[in-house]
């Protein structure tokens, strides 16, 4: 049995969290390290898919998760005049019947602060810089703090400064989409038969997506729309409500009477990334957004960066020093080829959720062949990493 490894992840994010959360479970020296001085998530919805509460389960989260949630099985789908599209398995298909719960990202991030002991968190440390030396890696924070480690993971988004340490960059690419968010107290939407109800109205390049979080006492909004510059890719600047509303005058009465009860909204742009050439080095890899950013359309952003951290702590446990970057490259080796799917699957998610001329039964075949094969909603990560390590000896 290896000696626990001393394990520096770079971000407090929810997919830096999660994985400190399950390298812990399996014995590890961990530290996270996050710039802000303190954990303030945006408000916002975010989707917990089968895939990633599964593995929450195993640390004894998951009933944490649906007491804040919503369990959202299914979603209606309308065309942007109000016709049903008649889907079947979307969003995600399920053989085990699993739910995909919608939660408020700030009170989940709580969920997975509060799991943590106080120690563990190093709050205003910005990584500015990872050197490997040796058998280790030092890491260098804005602050004038240095820390020493085994094995590094950065954990920092789509902005990562821990990719320049593994001699890459992402490269965004301007969808010409600007996505708007908002959230609204439930009572405010006459329109909601059941506060567990997500529902989705898809038209001429644009799409309107709302889901209930807070345990169905918000709802969420999320719209997308066409845009001609290159919007800010922030999720804190500010919208203008009526210009929202402009943007989908004339559609299905519940849109129009959402956007109506916002009281303000955000909003940002989406950019989209080519896979990178690599994530790893000997000491140091990446996970989530910082290795595999990908569009939000089909909310799977914060559920691959949960599975990237559980399937690295099977990959680590009980490891030997110098098998070390074996380990990272089959780690890097198994979530790449799952990622890179879900990338070009949530890419192919917003073309048809923003296609012109499409029929509703047009429409309904191509998302349910999304979710076909329950391959999004029933992959276990630890799973996989464990076949993978079965096949490497």
């Amino acid at each position: 049995m290896g000696k626990a490894l001393r394990i520096a992840i770079v971000g407090g994010g929810i997919g830096g969290l999660a994985a400190a959360l399950a390298l812990r479970a399996r014995g590890q020296d961990v530290t996270v390290y996050e710039k802000a001085v303190e954990f303030a998530e945006i408000g916002a919805g975010v989707g917990v898919a089968p895939n990633a509460l599964r593995l929450l389960d195993r640390v004894g989260l998951g009933d944490q998760v649906r007491e804040i949630g919503s369990p959202r099985s299914i979603a209606t789908v309308r065309t942007w005049q109000g016709e049903v599209v008649p889907v079947g398995n979307w969003p995600y298909a399920s053989a085990g019947g699993g739910a995909d719960y919608t939660v408020h990202r700030a009170e989940f991030q709580g969920i997975l602060v509060n799991a943590l002991p106080a120690e563990v968190l190093r709050l205003d440390h910005h990584a500015v810089a990872a050197e490997e030396s040796g058998d280790g890696v030092r890491v260098s924070f804005a602050n004038g703090a240095e820390a020493t480690a085994d094995v590094v993971v950065g954990a920092d988004g789509i902005h990562s400064t821990m990719q320049a340490a593994v001699g890459v960059a992402s490269r965004p690419t301007s969808e010409h989409i600007m996505a708007y968010r908002g959230l609204i107290p439930m009572e405010r939407l006459a329109w909601v038969d059941d506060a567990n109800d997500g529902a989705m109205w898809v038209g001429p390049r644009r799409s309107f997506l709302c889901f209930p979080v807070s345990a169905g006492r918000l709802m969420n909004l999320v719209a997308f729309v066409p845009t001609d510059h290159d919007a800010e890719e922030s999720w804190s600047a500010p919208g203008e409500v009526a210009a929202l509303a402009a943007e989908f005058s004339g559609w299905d009465a519940p849109v129009g009477e959402t956007i109506d009860a916002l009281d303000s909204t955000f909003r940002w742009g989406i950019y989209d990334r080519a896979p990178l050439p690599r994530w790893s080095t000997n000491r140091i890899t990446l996970l989530g957004d910082a290795a595999h950013a990908m569009v939000p359309h089909l909310g799977q952003g914060a559920n691959q960066s949960i599975e990237d951290g559980f399937a690295l702590a099977v990959l680590l446990q009980d490891v030997a020093r110098e098998e070390i970057p074996r380990r990272l490259r089959v780690y890097e080796e198994i979530r790449r080829q799952r990622t890179s799917r879900v990338q070009s699957q949530a890419r192919r998610a917003g073309q048809i959720y923003r296609a012109s001329e499409e029929s509703p039964a047009q429409t309904a075949r191509q998302m349910d062949e999304l979710s076909d094969g329950y391959w999004l909603a029933d992959y276990d990560a630890e799973r996989e990493a464990m076949n993978a390590l079965e096949r490497i000896g």
